[in-house]
């Protein structure tokens, strides 16, 4: 791991993504200890509408908020939700593709088609389709977007899990008696470590930009609690008037995606020996 890290931060890419990430993870904790410069929810209308200023590093919205205090409510609002949909699909997907691999037969056929169905639709339908079902809310855009996204890991599990099932020292240990739990945790896991953690810190980069979506169209965070999403769709009406209400959300939600996917291509150059290979 220590080297790992050590690598990560020699890498440009990595470098970059890693302090992106990592600053974007410190301004969500402050947020979450309450050190925002000011109360996120507290109105002044006698402020509304203030530039930029040495008060106000980002201005205030409409209702006298300050910016930069809503902004670090809505990158913990939005980790939280990308963080957490990405966990989840990251389990689920993993057991579905463990299982698939392993058991075969009748169990992969019928779980593959089912993924199958769900990669078909576009990710912004599919979590639209199951928002309007169940209703809009932030816990609900965490289940729809661990739904939308559990196909993607499933994937990603199933395909090297065949190939490793198929090694020789994953037949020795079946002659050796090794329970199957055994043989799935010790062998086949710990060798898809690598594509998991390179798809877990692309997904949180897809996340981000699905969770900035639905709150957006209102469907995500609901008011009066902050999201980047739901600062740029507060922000439309008033972008000649007032630029920084979304120029700064929308810095925010690019920088995160760019951080994300930046930290994801270091990961697999690192991680895969074919890209380590290439780069001696």
């Amino acid at each position: 791991m220590t080297s790992l890290l050590s690598r990560l931060l020699r890498h440009p890419s990595g470098c970059v993504g890693a302090a992106i990430v990592l600053t974007y993870l410190l301004l969500a904790l402050a947020a979450w200890l309450g050190l925002t410069p000011y109360d996120p929810l507290q109105q002044f209308r006698i402020d509304r509408l203030q530039g930029p200023s040495a008060a106000h590093w980002m201005g205030t919205d409409m209702f006298g908020r300050d910016v930069l205090s809503r902004l670090m409510i809505g990158i913990g609002q939005s980790f939280l939700v990308a963080f957490s949909s990405v966990g989840i699909a990251a389990v689920i997907g993993t057991v579905l593709g463990l299982t698939a691999a392993w058991v075969g037969r009748l169990w992969d056929g019928v779980v593959m088609r089912l993924m199958d169905i769900l990669l078909a639709f576009p990710a912004i339908l599919l979590a639209l389709l199951f928002i309007t079902v169940v209703g809009p809310g932030t816990f609900t855009s965490i289940l729809a977007i661990a739904f939308v996204y559990t196909p993607i890991f499933t994937r990603v599990v199933r395909g090297p899990a065949l190939s490793i099932k198929a090694r020789d020292f994953v037949d020795a240990a079946r002659t050796f008696g090794s329970s199957t739990s055994y043989i799935l945790t010790r062998h086949l896991m710990l060798n898809l470590v690598a594509p998991l953690t390179v798809q877990v810190t692309l997904a949180l980069a897809w996340s981000l930009l699905t969770e900035s979506g639905l709150s957006f169209l209102g469907l995500g965070t609901q008011p009066p609690n902050s999201s980047l999403g739901l600062m740029l769709a507060d922000s439309i009406n008033l972008m000649e008037m007032a630029p920084w209400l979304l120029i700064f959300p929308g810095l925010a939600v690019m920088l995160g995606i760019l951080g994300f996917n930046l930290l994801g291509d270091a990961l697999r150059d690192l991680l895969d020996p074919r890209m380590r290979r290439v780069a001696s």
